[in-house]
């Protein structure tokens, strides 16, 4: 399961022309399920995104998480997120969940967040979306339950580039 999260001063979600959901302060998350998460990749992320301590304090130190200031979620499926593009121009999307079972995970998060007393709004799942946002920082951060697997790619990625150079 991979996440893109997004601290946002506000941010909305439009479908056929109409305004589904918006939120002020808090985190926008991209969420692409992959084949063969489960309910483990779910807790790891529900467990861990709303303590993300990336909002700054009076200070300007980043201390606070969502909680804590109380903000709000939008979650938004993509599954887009699990496009593997290393072979041709075209993506590819073989890794992603098929839908039926990723709208499982999808609403387990969604419930999971709920149940947290948490403000969350979410898209709709499957639908073609507008996302408007405006990124806090910018800060943006990838999340991948199983052990930064996209993280590091993007690390190997970047390091083959700086040897090329």
């Amino acid at each position: 399961m991979i996440a893109v999260i997004q601290r946002v001063r506000q941010a909305s979600v439009t479908v056929e022309n109409q305004v589904i959901a918006h939120i002020h302060r808090g985190l926008v998350i991209l969420l692409g399920v992959a084949q063969g998460d489960t309910s483990q990749d779910v807790s790891f992320m529900v467990d861990k995104i709303p303590r993300l301590r990336i909002f700054p304090d009076p200070q300007g130190k980043m201390t606070d998480a969502v909680q804590d200031i109380n903000g709000e979620l939008l979650l938004i499926s993509q599954f887009t997120l699990l496009a593997n593009i290393e072979k041709g121009r075209r993506p590819s999307f073989e890794l992603a969940a098929p839908p039926d079972v990723a709208r499982v995970r999808y609403q387990e998060i969604l419930e999971q967040f709920r149940a947290l007393n948490l403000a969350v709004q979410s898209g709709i799942f499957g639908a073609k979306m507008v996302v408007a946002l405006d990124n806090d920082g910018p800060m943006t951060l990838i999340l991948d339950s199983r052990a930064g697997k996209g993280v590091k790619k993007v690390k190997n990625l970047l390091h083959q580039a700086d040897r090329h150079t």
